[in-house]
């Protein structure tokens, strides 16, 4: 019964560190070609989770409630949430990209506030709930194992949209004019690559899979609000440190960590210590191997 329970909390974990690593992901990116920590990148996951509810909303009063409607609430929160984190990189952030690193930051935490407050004032603080019917409720037995249709939803969406990003990376040309930013900024410019482009579709992917992790999360756990992005985000945060921030294997490595650690947590001691135990990660990692799981140790004039 021990390796039953242990299995099915292994299942809940997969399914909620999917969601982390789908945040961690727009992190590391990020990170990785202009060396800033975007905190506002959670409000973003949470925009999401209100432009998908839109979108499903509208959908299900003219075509009924199908798994389309998912799919179609998906796209269109990727696509509202790309612009928001473009215009964010070109309003918020672009104008210090050669100031101190404490301004960006600190621009990003105001960001982050004002995106929480403001649609705290446009859609009011009230917890909402995705339209019933956008995903069957429906729970598959196997061998004792529970696995419902949310989670198989959650699994196949982030493991597509995880390959489709190493895909992007790694055999596009966008992809190679990131790595190129990414490793010497200066010197991609001189070669012609138009690094403005290059961060502002960073952000633009990045912001879309917080998108859909905040759609995800929102028909997982059946509630979201306008205040709903600070804890995910976080947690987020500490997957990418943990899998080593820049690394997109590590984010998605991250995230799953991260989510099998609190689905642990709250199955086998109580669900109150999982938040702790996500930060106790964090100073771990800090201590033992600053650099993450996947990360390089990098010498830096000071």
């Amino acid at each position: 019964m021990k390796s039953l329970e242990f299995i099915q909390q292994v299942i809940n974990g997969i399914s909620l560190g999917s969601i982390y690593a789908l945040i961690a992901l727009g992190y590391t990116m990020v990170y990785g070609i202009i060396r800033l920590i975007n905190f506002a990148h959670g409000d973003i996951f949470m925009l999401g989770s209100f432009a998908g509810f839109i979108a499903a909303n509208y959908l299900i009063g003219n075509f009924g409630a199908t798994p389309l409607v998912l799919i179609a609430a998906i796209i269109f929160a990727m696509v509202v949430c790309a612009l928001i984190g473009v215009i964010i990189e070109r309003l918020a952030y672009k104008p210090l990209r050669h100031a101190p690193r404490i301004a960006a930051l600190i621009t990003a935490m105001g960001v982050s506030l004002f995106l929480e407050y403001g649609t705290m004032y446009v859609a009011s603080p009230q917890p909402r709930t995705f339209p019933a019917g956008i995903v069957p409720e429906k729970v598959y037995q196997f061998s004792g194992l529970y696995i419902n249709q949310q989670q198989i939803w959650v699994m196949i969406v982030s493991v597509a949209l995880m390959i489709a990003l190493q895909y992007v990376v790694h055999h596009t040309k966008i992809g190679k004019a990131m790595r190129a930013v990414s490793h010497d900024t200066e010197a991609a410019t001189l070669m012609g690559i138009n690094a403005n482009s290059v961060i502002s579709v960073t952000f633009a992917i990045g912001s879309a899979l917080a998108a859909v992790g905040g759609v995800l999360f929102a028909i997982s756990y059946n509630s979201f609000d306008p205040l709903m992005g600070i804890m995910p985000g976080l947690k987020a945060f500490v997957a990418a440190v943990l899998g080593g921030i820049g690394s997109i294997p590590g984010a998605v490595v991250g995230g799953l960590l991260m989510g099998t650690t609190e689905a642990m947590v709250s199955g086998f001691y109580k669900s109150t210590y999982r938040d702790a135990v996500a930060f106790l990660i964090l100073i771990i990692i800090l201590l033992v191997k600053p650099s993450g799981i996947f990360g390089k140790n990098v010498r830096e004039k000071v």
